[in-house]
């Protein structure tokens, strides 16, 4: 997936477009060119869970951060290794590619897709009897084009969308945060936990090879923007808190005039009014690794 967000949103030349996207293999090529419109929403997809991605690390000390310019997107070391982060960054991209070209598909915006034709007739629930109507997202053909391009008791009608992104990614989060360590059999079929008091993943759990680098320090090579010069929260004991997200290097205190709004009321109807308030807060900051070599 490490190409996808370098995909056009212009496609006036699909076939130059599709032959100049790094990164893709023969079948994806030709996948390319015979669906162009999926692919503008694979890029929405794309582009969907990298924002995401960051979103979820945003108070982490490796916060997703992507390289301008770079095929890789991540960073070489991220989608090159084994580490939980590799995990994380491969499924959310794919659950935006899915997510993107479902949503695309039920506004009509591509060709050979249609709503979810299962989804007729009445049926019931606890609330009473429904009518399936509207347009239900069609999840079978996105996540069928994803995993090719990738690898009331009164009468109710009703309709299936996907929930929000946003869902999405906080529970790829908590799998993160769960993911276990796995070693391959010698067969190289079967994972199983490197530590025994570990259980068995399951299915939707993340799993990852190798263990992961502290993401301190810039390192330009492997794609590490380091966590020098990034806000940090002083009375935080968790990873946004100063003594974590800064390595134990410290941190400087700056003041700053921040613009809030304040005092907001309800107008009937139907309106919110709002002040605008001012006040000086002091912000926090990591310091910048130095070298003690070069300080001296």
């Amino acid at each position: 997936m490490r190409f996808v967000s370098q995909l056009s949103a212009s496609y006036s030349s699909t076939r130059i477009h599709c032959e100049n996207i790094p990164g893709l293999v023969r079948r994806q090529r030709v996948l390319c060119k015979r669906h162009p419109d999926a692919m503008l929403a694979v890029t929405e997809g794309a582009i969907q869970g990298v924002r995401h991605c960051q979103k979820q690390f945003h108070h982490s000390r490796w916060n997703c951060s992507t390289i301008p310019r770079d095929a890789s997107v991540f960073g070489r070391h991220v989608l090159r290794t084994g580490t939980r982060e590799s995990a994380f960054v491969y499924s959310i991209n794919s659950a935006g590619v899915v997510h993107a070209i479902t949503r695309a598909c039920s506004r009509g915006a591509i060709t050979n897709c249609a709503c979810d034709l299962t989804k007729k007739g009445s049926h019931r629930d606890r609330g009473g009897q429904f009518t399936w109507g509207g347009c239900s997202d069609n999840i079978r053909y996105g996540t069928a084009f994803a995993r090719k391009f990738i690898d009331a008791r009164d009468l109710r009608t009703c309709w299936q969308t996907m929930a929000p992104f946003g869902a999405t990614a906080r529970w790829l989060k908590s799998r993160y945060d769960e993911a276990t360590e796995v070693r391959v059999q010698p067969n190289g079929v079967f994972m199983v936990p490197r530590y025994g008091d570990h259980r068995k993943p399951r299915k939707k759990d993340l799993v990852y090879l190798e263990s992961s680098p502290d993401y301190c320090d810039a390192d330009s090579s492997s794609g590490f923007t380091g966590t020098g010069g990034r806000q940090c929260n002083r009375t935080s004991q968790g990873t946004d808190g100063c003594e974590l997200l800064c390595c134990g290097r410290g941190f400087d205190t700056h003041k700053r005039l921040i613009t809030t709004k304040c005092e907001c009321m309800f107008q009937w109807c139907c309106s919110v009014e709002c002040k605008t308030c001012e006040a000086w807060m002091d912000l926090h900051f990591c310091k910048a690794w130095q070298d003690p070599l070069h300080r001296l």
